[in-house]
């Protein structure tokens, strides 16, 4: 994780590492819900496939024709057919109830304070806060268009950042409403456990709740064309009073 600067504080920058192999630090209840039931779930799969192998490598040890010149000639076995078949299902109904809770608990939308209109474009993001109007009953839209690589500053990351990121207070609901212009896009953001496609005609909508502050990095995860992987999505998550000045500034623009 990397440090950067923000309105005069050090907060973390949320981005995938060199060699990583895990999920990225979660910052929303909904990533937190998402790597607990992966955990949980790895519980299972370690039991099965432990008692799997460990089936074939008993099989393949002691029917070997060598070691068993005359094989069993029983075809069936009623225990072990009705164990085989419940066992599974009891495995599968532990799993299935989390899952559910956690699906529906993702497309809950709870009164969000804020409303954030993402529209994909070929090859960068536009955002619209309709929620908020200066004295011409213009509303805060802007574009976000990835940083070149010449235009790097020490520190940021190649490939990941923007000119305009999208801004949100954290500890606060807000909704976004997720379409596209031209063709199918897709906005994720691994940190905040989000990933919602954008389709031309069509709004999606989701949630996010950000518990810290930081900056959170995407990309477009829908094949949208030759430059689909240069339109990076950055969501820098700010204090409310900030939030506050800085819809004032966009305002005031």
């Amino acid at each position: 994780m990397l440090t950067q600067l923000f309105y005069n504080q050090v907060i973390y920058s949320d981005s995938a590492e060199d060699w990583q192999l895990g999920f990225q630090d979660p910052a929303t209840p909904i990533m937190e819900g998402i790597i607990n039931l992966h955990h949980d779930f790895m519980f299972f799969i370690c039991g099965i496939s432990i008692f799997v192998s460990w089936i074939l490598v008993r099989t393949l040890w002691h029917y070997q024709w060598t070691k068993n010149e005359y094989p069993s000639a029983m075809v069936h076995g009623t225990i072990i057919e009705i164990v085989w078949t419940i066992t599974p299902s009891i495995t599968l109904l532990a799993i299935a109830i989390p899952s559910f809770a956690l699906l529906y608990s993702m497309d809950e939308i709870i009164a969000p304070a804020i409303t954030i209109k993402t529209v994909g474009h070929q090859w960068y993001w536009s955002y619209e806060y309709s929620d908020y109007m200066n004295e011409e009953n213009n509303t805060i839209m802007f574009e976000s268009y990835m940083v070149p690589e010449e235009d790097l500053t020490l520190g940021q990351l190649r490939l990941l950042e923007v000119d305009n990121p999208m801004v949100i207070p954290v500890n606060t609901h807000v909704r976004l409403i997720i379409t596209a212009a031209d063709v199918l896009h897709s906005w994720a953001v691994p940190s905040l456990g989000i990933k919602c496609d954008a389709v031309p005609g069509r709004l999606n909508q989701s949630s996010l709740f950000v518990k810290r502050e930081g900056l959170f990095y995407g990309q477009c995860s829908e094949i949208c064309g030759v430059n689909h992987g240069f339109m990076p999505i950055v969501v820098e998550a700010v204090s409310l009073p900030n939030y506050i000045s800085w819809v004032a500034n966009k305002l005031s623009e």
